[in-house]
């Protein structure tokens, strides 16, 4: 897993409610954009690129899906993952169940992590 992409697209998504809306729209589209245009610069730096120039299968799959457990399971790291899916899903889950319902959820789907060891965030 190229674990400072996915992450590097979770930071950057979440803290641009621009990005975040076109995600949330077309996550497809959204994410080949972010592979192809905006992924390569550095943060805050538009003259550098990044060494890292693609996500996996895997991790574009996860992303256009939210599958916000693949992507906890490769190795992202847990607060970028869990904020950015809050932005998106806490207001639906909140009407339909109350407070924290989203957290609730996403704590349910990694049950199966209960004992073990937390994946490793090192590239």
């Amino acid at each position: 897993m190229s674990k400072y992409y996915v992450n590097k697209f979770l930071y950057t998504v979440d803290r641009d409610p621009e990005y975040l809306k076109r995600y949330i729209e077309d996550p497809k589209s959204f994410v080949a954009t972010w592979e192809q245009s905006i992924g390569p610069k550095l943060l805050g730096n538009d003259v550098e690129a990044s060494t890292v120039h693609a996500l996996t299968d895997k991790e574009r799959d996860a992303l256009v899906t939210h599958d916000f457990v693949a992507l906890f399971e490769m190795g992202a790291h847990f607060f970028l993952n869990l904020t950015m899916f809050i932005g998106i899903y806490d207001e639906p889950y909140f009407q339909k169940s109350g407070p924290l319902a989203f957290q609730r959820e996403f704590a349910a789907k990694l049950q199966h992590w209960r004992d073990r060891d937390y994946p490793s965030v090192e590239t």
